[in-house]
């Protein structure tokens, strides 16, 4: 029945002619392009969906495999999802460089300088936005992807969105996205992916009367605790590395 009115939407919508392409690019992509292909080709097996607010802000922690991560969640989530993106993705230029970044910002990618410093803390402020307006924001706590299949230390930016906002966090552990894509390659092969959604945790006030910083941090360990209780991967108490080549 959701997909029935979904489908319904997304028709009304390229209907409109006046529409913003970068307004056409999300229904477009997960309702007849993106969607349907995927459902074909990875056959997800998903569990725990009922565990997404379908209303009202909500903060998606999952583990990061593979490339298809960030347009895994999307698909499958049934309510638009916003997510980081490389501002690489928005600065090409030329005809190319104007349609990739047309197409990141419609399916709801979030620029990220990740050089740090205040770029970081504008990325912060938007994802913030998102979840001040109810919202939906993904967030691969661990910052990069896992270079050997195994769950890095968390990042704090995913405590300090969800105590600054109040918003509940919902832990995802996602598989097989590492099988199906390696990295390296280009384009992905045909394989089962997999979704694992657990209950929302409520950390609003966690930072009261507790320093920031600590805050912070012991939530982001709860929450990896969660994801890994999910998605079953060995533990490293340690950052992932970034990688060298192209992410």
């Amino acid at each position: 029945m959701y997909r029935a009115r979904a489908a319904a939407g997304t028709a009304r919508a390229i209907a409109c002619s006046d529409m913003d392409p970068e307004r056409l690019v999300y229904p477009l992509m997960k309702y007849v392009v993106m969607g349907p292909a995927m459902r074909v080709a990875f056959l997800p097996r998903v569990s725990g969906l009922r565990y997404v607010p379908r209303i009202g802000p909500v903060i998606l922690a999952a583990n990061h495999l593979g490339f298809l991560d960030s347009f895994v969640l999307p698909l499958i989530v049934p309510r638009r999802v916003h997510f980081l993106g490389k501002h690489e993705y928005f600065t090409g230029a030329g005809l190319k460089g104007r349609a990739t970044a047309t197409f990141f910002r419609g399916v709801g990618a979030i620029a990220v300088d990740r050089s740090g410093g205040r770029a970081a803390l504008d990325a912060l402020d938007t994802s913030a936005a998102v979840l001040e307006r109810g919202g939906v924001f993904a967030i691969h706590p661990e910052g990069t992807r896992s270079p050997d299949g195994r769950l890095y230390r968390g990042r704090t930016g995913v405590a300090r969105l969800a105590m600054r906002t109040g918003a509940p966090v919902v832990p995802i552990a996602i598989e097989g996205t590492d099988k199906v894509q390696p990295r390296g390659q280009a384009v992905p092969k045909p394989g089962r992916i997999g979704l694992r959604i657990g209950a929302p945790l409520d950390f609003a006030g966690r930072d009261a009367g507790v320093p920031r910083g600590k805050a912070a941090r012991q939530v982001t360990d709860e929450i990896m605790e969660a994801i890994q209780g999910l998605s079953g991967q060995e533990y490293v108490d340690d950052y992932a590395p970034r990688p060298t080549g192209p992410h």
